[in-house]
């Protein structure tokens, strides 16, 4: 991987860890706070028959996480391309 400056590589980590940031904040609030704080509130609405509470700590929140990974992947991808650093 070889940046064509010392200002591309910054601009690249700095725009990497800000969607790594933002990733995570999104899988704290479903993990945590749909699952753990909010499951009281969540748990008045069914969803498939499940209270929707339930339904986030025992299964939404891992769906959301492997959504996560894709957006990530597709994120990387087009970064790498915008800086020239891309592997095609």
């Amino acid at each position: 991987m070889a940046f064509k400056s010392d200002d591309d590589k910054t601009a690249y980590w700095k725009e990497n860890l800000s969607l790594l940031a933002k990733l995570l904040v999104i899988w704290f609030v479903v993990s945590f706070g749909c699952g753990i704080l909010f499951v009281d509130v969540l748990n008045n609405i069914q969803f498939f028959g499940f209270k929707l509470g339930f339904w986030f700590a025992q299964q939404g929140a891992i769906y959301v996480f492997v959504a996560l990974i894709f957006v990530y992947m597709a994120k990387m991808n087009a970064l790498d391309k915008k800086y020239g650093v891309d592997e095609e």
